[in-house]
């Protein structure tokens, strides 16, 4: 069903994409958007390492929400920054891609659980964290992403 990687000299282990999930704040989830345009966006993530999946949170209306109802396979792509060998201009970027399927959550705890994880992969500021819980919670919808297939791979810009 998922191709594998064609340049699989390239392609880093699944401990590694993990990694970069758990340690990467951003990246882009793509879905099936309008009139059979791929539509894609920025999104903060946690990778939650106890049952292996990825959420997120937006809105509770817009592009985002009638596009995960009318098809919920998802695709989501990050990056890390990047490291320079001595002596080399080229950057060694790490990328992983996700394929999944993703659902909207609806348990207020578990809502509250991934709001308080994601507050925590920007600031460790509790006050700040307990504000937002209370006054942006109620208007946010979170999702969850079941991870199907998951690659990831290094790659030198030269």
């Amino acid at each position: 069903m998922f191709r594998p990687m064609r340049r699989m000299k390239q392609q880093i282990s699944v401990e590694e994409c993990i990694r970069i999930l758990q340690e990467e704040k951003r990246g882009v989830l793509s879905m099936h958007g309008e009139d059979g345009y791929p539509y894609a966006i920025p999104m903060n993530h946690w990778y939650n390492p106890e049952d292996g999946k990825l959420y997120f949170h937006g809105a509770k209306t817009g592009h985002k929400i009638d596009a995960i109802k009318k098809d919920n396979r998802v695709s989501y792509c990050t990056q890390d920054a990047g490291y320079r060998k001595e002596g080399e201009w080229a950057l060694n970027i790490r990328s992983v891609v996700v394929f999944g399927r993703i659902s909207l959550v609806t348990d207020e705890e578990k809502a509250k659980e991934i709001g308080i994880h994601l507050c925590r992969k920007f600031t460790e500021d509790e006050e700040y964290i307990q504000r937002e819980l209370q006054n942006a919670l109620p208007r946010v919808q979170c999702l969850e992403l079941t991870i199907d297939h998951m690659t990831g791979k290094l790659v030198n810009e030269s």
